[in-house]
């Protein structure tokens, strides 16, 4: 809390220097540049791999899927649903790598789930409604707020300034009963210095595999107060979602000849369970200060804090009393033991902090010192709130406390030292202590452990004419998650290890543009996917001691001729694990069988990933595209088995835009969009276990399927 008022007062006294020293009447210009985004996002110049999204790519896309959906045609992605259609709860993998070991801020905020390092836009739905820029990074990138960055990172920004009022309604209808509902207005520039920005939300969709139902409501809220010098912004958004769980997948017999089954809430006898159900509550509160402290230095500084809350609610059958910590009743003269029950496992967290940038800018040099603290509070209990043969309260059979702090500071510095070459390097320090007071299924075991990582990071970018390259070297560090600790006290993992390097060439011109990048992620302690889910389907992981991921990616974009646009990306890529040890349960003798490989694809990795949009614009304000996904064969575990694995799939979705306008109409868009015209079945997604019994070795997976062809058709009417 002292940290916390500290923060307030400088906050405070910035605000009022600024205050005294303009005069609002002799305004030319205000503070509209969000100085948040220049301290953790990689410039023109700066040496790593980048792709930026601007708010019209955004809102193309946006039809009411998760914001993964809408960044699935950038280079390297790799996207899934559990509910099969990208509504509700969905993945991204980027260079291979999963949410976790992606850093995502938005307006410079660390948004990663400080346990599981997840990240889970069904807590914010519609958030892509509200994005005015985002940038892609792929590899380890620039130092940033939060966790480490192994595969990627991804900075969204929210705070764009609109000077003109304005009024939206964004409406979306399609398969699977999917619905979109948006309302947007915005005050524009009030009094030359006031905005103020609003959004509703609401998306319902049935979801492709049964039951697998959303029912997701958000909004935002965003006021700012500009001067010549200074801006002051206060954000809120929040969302709210109800899902019916599909996170177990479909076995290998069932995908056959029932590809839509769902093993959730049928322990239930008869009818599966109805409330089955996730269902999470998180706001964010932001308060973002930008200053000028002259033309060539800027300040920024922000304080934050998030609210979650909710749980997951199932039917358990034959569940013994005692398990649970419920006294046994007594029926007649007979003890009963077991009964079926309704469980739901909570949340309820907290977490805060602030984070500072001050950034110096000359016709030569950029400097920037940055970082920031937050704490994470995290309580997990679980109630029992029914049973089938009695129940005299509800009982909580575990609650444990969880507290996480996390201190980074960085300093950058980009500098042009002849006309074509920059030079760039940026040192990063983080500390990191984690406590965990138990599990639910291992409640004794405490964790106290602290992590101080340095994390340096250099590059050389060249720049001339059309052309332009840059080679970098980048560290990353990384602890483990929640789940990875619970293993044991004696089986505790390590924290990950990563020197990434980069290598890039584009060259560009009015009509085109093609780049290629060569990069070698070479990991330590990598923690690896095995296959194995455990109750909320996270996997478990092991600490690898030498792994890599090695590529090359591939991107264009060609306006061959007025009416004809293509864009493309291609990455081929070999991931491997070396010196693997697998382990089998093996219920004939008990304990564990042991198989050893020298190198093996990790899991989840394919080798080829490619993406493709071809656009035809036949007559004006009509707008057609043709949207491609390949991607390669990707394994279940890090076996290299060909009986565990994810087949390559193809994909071809269509889109078409027609804009109308008028003068007391701005624009309205009509978008109708059929993904997987050709109505391939394919699965993303999935995991798989093994072993032994009855002397055979056997091996079950599961898949998370998507659907076929599907529709659809969006009207936006901007006023």
């Amino acid at each position: 809390m002292k940290r916390i008022l500290l923060s307030i007062g400088f906050l405070a006294a910035l605000y009022a220097d600024g205050q005294q020293k303009e005069n609002p009447k002799k305004d030319s210009f205000l503070f509209l540049e969000p100085v948040e985004l220049k301290s953790i996002r990689a410039g023109e110049n700066t040496p790593f791999t980048k792709t930026n999204l601007s708010k019209k790519e955004i809102e193309k896309a946006n039809l009411g899927q998760d914001l993964p959906f809408i960044l699935n045609q950038t280079a390297s992605v790799i996207v899934n649903s559990d509910a099969g259609n990208g509504v509700g709860y969905t993945g991204i993998r980027i260079r291979g790598t999963d949410a976790s070991r992606i850093n995502i801020t938005l307006n410079g905020i660390p948004f990663n789930d400080a346990e599981s390092q997840g990240t889970f836009f069904v807590d914010l739905p519609d958030f892509s409604s509200s994005i005015s820029s985002l940038q892609v990074q792929r590899g380890v990138g620039t130092s940033s707020n939060g966790p480490g960055a192994f595969g990627a990172s991804i900075n969204i920004s929210t705070n764009e300034v609109n000077t003109k009022s304005y009024a939206e309604l964004n409406n979306s209808y399609g398969s699977f009963n999917t619905w979109k509902n948006t309302i947007k207005a915005g005050s524009g520039l009030l009094g030359n210095h006031f905005t103020t920005d609003v959004r509703l939300s609401r998306i319902s969709s049935d979801g492709y595999i049964d039951r697998a139902s959303s029912d997701l409501k958000s909004f935002y809220f965003s006021t700012a107060y500009l001067s010549k010098k200074s801006s002051l912004r206060f954000n809120i958004f929040s969302g709210k979602e109800k899902t019916y769980q599909a996170w177990y997948g479909v076995s290998e017999a069932d995908l056959k000849t029932n590809r839509t089954i769902n093993y959730a809430g049928i322990e239930k006898p008869g009818d599966p369970y109805n409330n089955e159900t996730d269902n999470y509550k998180q706001t964010h509160y932001q308060l973002l200060f930008n200053h000028g402290l002259s033309d060539k230095i800027k300040f920024n500084a922000a304080l934050f804090y998030i609210k979650g809350k909710g749980y997951y609610e199932e039917y358990r059958a034959d569940q013994a009393y005692a398990d649970y910590g419920i006294p046994e009743p007594l029926i007649g003269n007979q003890v009963i033991t077991k009964t079926d029950l309704v469980r739901q496992l909570w949340l309820d967290n907290d977490f805060y902090g602030n984070i500072f940038s001050l950034h110096y800018k000359d016709s030569i040099t950029q400097l920037t010192f940055g970082g920031g603290w937050n704490r994470y509070v995290g309580n997990h209990y679980g109630e029992v709130i029914w049973a089938e043969k009695g129940l005299a309260v509800p009982a909580r059979w575990y609650d444990l406390n969880a507290f996480k702090n996390d201190l980074s500071f960085y300093f950058k510095e980009q500098t042009k030292f002849n006309q074509y070459f920059n030079l760039f390097y940026d040192l990063q320090y983080r500390r990191v202590k984690y406590d965990i007071n138990g599990f639910r299924d291992n409640p004794d075991l405490t964790i106290n452990n602290n992590y101080n990582f340095f994390n340096p990071k250099a590059g050389l970018s060249f720049s001339k004419d059309s052309w332009s390259g840059y080679l970098s070297y980048s560290r990353g560090q990384k602890e483990p998650n929640r789940e990875d600790f619970e293993a044991g006290i004696n089986q505790q993992p390590k924290a990950e290890k990563l020197n990434d390097y980069e290598l890039g060439v584009e060259k560009r011109n009015n009509k085109c543009q093609v780049g290629i990048t060569g990069y070698y992620m070479k990991y330590k302690d990598q923690l690896v996917l095995t296959g194995k889910i455990n109750d909320v389907g996270a996997y478990t992981r092991i600490n690898i001691p030498k792994s890599y991921r090695m590529g090359i990616e591939l991107t264009g974009t060609s306006e061959i001729k007025s009416w004809l646009k293509v864009s493309a990306n291609f990455s081929i890529s070999r991931n491997k694990v070396q010196d693997f040890t697998e382990f089998i349960d093996d219920y004939d003798n008990g304990g564990q069988k042991t198989n050893s490989y020298s190198t093996t694809d990790i899991a989840y990795s394919p080798n080829m990933v490619g993406a493709a949009t071809i656009t035809f614009l036949p007559v004006k304000k009509f707008e057609f595209s043709l949207l491609s996904k390949y991607v390669g064969k990707q394994y279940l575990d890090n076996t290299e088995n060909e009986n565990r694995k994810l087949n390559a799939y193809y994909l071809q979705d269509a889109r078409l835009i027609y804009t109308i306008s008028n003068r007391w109409l701005k624009e309205m868009n009509i978008i109708l969009q059929a993904n997987n015209i050709f109505n391939n079945l394919y699965e993303p997604n999935g995991y798989t276990f093994s072993y032994i019994y009855g002397g055979s070795n056997t091996t079950e997976n599961y898949y998370y399927p998507m659907a076929g062809t599907n529709y659809m058709m969006g009207i936006n009417i901007r006023l």
